[in-house]
């Protein structure tokens, strides 16, 4: 069977997603909301690696359950992020961020919904059960990216 390869890919795109999110937030400090609420559910993407390692290692997968710490670079962006304050440029910047991130939460809930289906194809009750238990948050994730897309990009494409 091939789920290995769907798990390997699916913990994959979570890792680059808590990466990314953790990334758009110390990028974007000054923006409190985005700030914080891209921090929280980034850990979102950290538990989903945790429970899609426990579930790989009954396929023989092994999968790292925690993410590779934060890029060498995060604390440099904090700084930059308090020294270029609210300036329309970094308006742009995170608009972009905000868009990468969609895409990359549309990649993983479809990765999640691919394992679920496998994972109901061969009666596997307990990954169905981990995937109908993540997927959801990362369907949030993608929707707050949306949301605040909609939110911010007037004010940024008007100003």
């Amino acid at each position: 069977m091939k789920i290995g390869l769907a798990l390997r890919e699916l913990h994959r795109s979570e890792r680059k997603l808590a990466r990314d999110l953790s990334t758009v937030a110390a990028r974007h400090r000054t923006e409190h909301e985005v700030y914080h609420v891209a921090r929280d559910v980034a850990a979102w993407s950290r538990n989903h690696l945790r429970l899609l390692a426990d579930a790989a290692s009954r396929y023989d997968v092994n999968l790292d359950a925690e993410p590779r710490t934060r890029a060498l670079t995060g604390p440099l962006q904090e700084k930059v992020s308090v020294l270029l304050g609210r300036r329309p440029e970094p308006g742009l910047v995170l608009l972009a961020d905000l868009r990468h991130l969609h895409r990359v939460a549309a990649g993983a809930s479809l990765d999640w919904e691919l394992l679920a289906q496998t994972a109901q194809a061969v009666g596997d009750s307990d990954l169905l059960a981990v995937c109908q238990r993540c997927h959801p948050e990362t369907l949030r994730q993608m929707r707050w990216a949306n949301s605040t897309l909609k939110i911010l990009s007037p004010q940024v494409l008007t100003s």
